[in-house]
């Protein structure tokens, strides 16, 4: 009689345990705001463009993003198809001068239309060639492939590599570049190294406030529509270098996107960095940042409403929004020069010394003093002014002591 020994396990199934436990990984709420700046984009119903180097984890961010938000995931790597792949093939009916020659889509879009929903991802973008780029516009913009449209409930994200990394890379074409969102894909330390540990950052779309919609389309809609109206030549403004028209740039295209992202920012109630990430990604840094210090502009506190009560006056943290007010505060009195608001002038002054950095208010104090008639007392606000001015003046003339001798030490050394 024989006895079995018992079943060794075969290597490639202990392998296969390994790498289990390998993958096996969790995830965490953990502020990303690049994250952030994604998942805005994509509840918004708007194409993004994730640019980086080779191996910064683009594609892992695309995989881990669909897991969270339960969406399958259709990966096409653009530079291995053809044109016909996204415009679609050509088929021969039986009566095609009755019926014409409808576009067969491809197998991966028809199965997004059953499924409903999904996240389509465009890897390798900057690796395909004009050709097949002229064939994405339509993808990317009216969601057509061939006779197919996709269902609302998917969205399109793609990626590329800078054209000095990419494996025979092309700039991206204009009008592709102008219908997405750039967003630049960086590595942060402290998430690769938490997430190598077995835990990354939990992607979750924004939580929008149901009651604060309709203010959140008024407040894009003025912030863009305003901004506009101030600076008319950013409504189209083409770059004139090769590399620069295939990132982000103005046009009506994407100022109706920014207006978008505005809305959802505002709704979501996003920080200014992730909205900064997104305006910055859709218009160009330029324009970008331009519409951001218009938008904190907006927000800043009416200068009447400051004067009538100067001691309930809610200042702005920033020194450069609060100079700002100031200043602001200062024009209103000259515009109506009155004792009264003069006197209240001073007393916001004094409220935002006390508050703040003195520094801030130094030039707005000067103004206002060249304001003062002849038969105006002196408010004992300004008393509590004078020692600060005072000591910022000190500081500013020890500052360019400094300098001057620094200057001195280097022409002579040289």
């Amino acid at each position: 009689m024989t006895t079995c020994a018992p079943a060794v396990p075969a290597q490639l199934d202990v392998a296969g345990d390994l790498l289990a436990l390998l993958r096996d990984t969790t995830t965490e709420p953990r502020p990303d705001i690049q994250l952030e700046a994604l998942t805005l984009a994509v509840a918004a119903d708007l194409p993004v463009l994730l640019w980086g180097e080779p191996g910064i984890g683009k594609t892992a961010a695309l995989t881990q993003l669909a897991t969270a938000l339960d969406l399958p995931l259709t990966t096409v790597i653009a530079s291995v198809h053809e044109p016909s792949d996204f415009s679609g093939l050509p088929v021969v009916g039986d009566d095609p001068a009755e019926q014409g020659v409808p576009m067969a889509p491809p197998d991966w879009a028809v199965r997004l239309v059953r499924a409903g929903r999904g996240l389509l991802f465009l890897d390798e973008l900057s690796t395909a060639p004009p050709a097949v780029q002229a064939a994405l516009l339509r993808l990317v913009l009216e969601r057509r492939i061939g006779a197919l449209r996709l269902p609302p409930g998917v969205r399109i994200v793609a990626a590329a590599n800078p054209r000095s990394s990419a494996a025979d890379g092309w700039e991206l074409s204009p009008p592709l570049a102008n219908r997405f969102v750039h967003l630049q894909w960086t590595h942060d330390q402290d998430v690769v190294v938490r997430g190598l540990g077995g835990t990354w950052p939990r992607a979750a779309l924004p939580s929008l406030d149901p009651g604060g919609l309709d203010g959140a389309v008024r407040y894009a809609r003025r912030a863009v529509c305003a901004f506009l109206t101030a600076r008319p030549g950013l409504v189209h403004r083409l770059p004139s270098g090769e590399t620069r028209r295939g990132g982000a740039w103005p046009s009506p295209r994407s100022w109706e996107m920014t207006l978008c992202l505005i809305a959802f920012a505002t709704a979501a109630g996003s920080s200014r960095e992730v909205l900064s990430l997104l305006v910055r990604g859709t218009v160009g840094d330029g324009p970008g940042l331009e519409l951001m210090a218009s938008l904190d502009r907006m927000d800043l506190p009416d200068p009447e409403t400051l004067l009538a009560d100067p001691a309930g006056a809610v200042l702005p943290e920033r020194g450069d929004l609060r100079q700002a007010v100031l200043d602001g505060v200062v024009a209103a009195v000259r515009k109506r020069p009155e004792k009264s608001r003069w006197d209240s002038a001073w007393a916001l002054l004094a409220r935002a010394m006390e508050t703040g950095a003195p520094d801030v208010v130094v030039v707005p104090a000067t103004t206002l003093a060249t304001l003062r008639q002849q038969d105006w007392d002196i408010p004992a606000s300004i008393e509590r002014l004078a020692g600060a001015m005072s000591l910022s003046r000190r500081a500013d003339r020890a500052a360019d002591r400094a300098a001057a001798r620094l200057a001195g030490t280097a022409r002579t050394s040289g």
